[in-house]
């Protein structure tokens, strides 16, 4: 069965992505925010990566950078989540998230780009 760690710092956000995927049929993990991103992939070993830009203290943007210039994470994708940024690309595409998704989302948006990110 195929990992998701989704970070978010909204507990009812990461609730219900959790419900949502889980009901899907994969494995999920959650975070509260990056501090302990890289432990987490290390212990749990996701194939995906459902990233919020605002992780209070945090910005996801620069986690997807560290995320995709470490070789132990570089390949994993990075689906990044906001309500308040339109995110398609960084200035170098070796630092961009794999997709974007903004909140709100509709549930067939968010689980055909997590399906499409894990058959790539």
């Amino acid at each position: 069965m195929q990992r998701i760690l989704v970070v978010d710092d909204d507990k009812d956000i990461l609730e219900v992505l959790k419900y949502i995927l889980e009901d899907s049929g994969y494995d999920v993990d959650t975070l509260a925010d990056g501090h302990f991103l890289f432990d987490t992939i290390k212990k749990n070993q996701p194939d995906l990566i459902l990233l919020d830009v605002m992780l209070g203290g945090m910005d996801g943007r620069e986690l997807c950078k560290q995320l995709k210039h470490t070789p132990a994470t570089h390949n994993i994708p990075v689906i990044l989540v906001s309500a308040s940024h339109t995110i398609t690309k960084f200035d170098d595409d070796d630092e961009s998230p794999d997709d974007f998704i903004p909140k709100p989302f509709e549930i067939s948006q968010l689980l055909n780009s997590v399906h499409k990110q894990l058959v790539a």
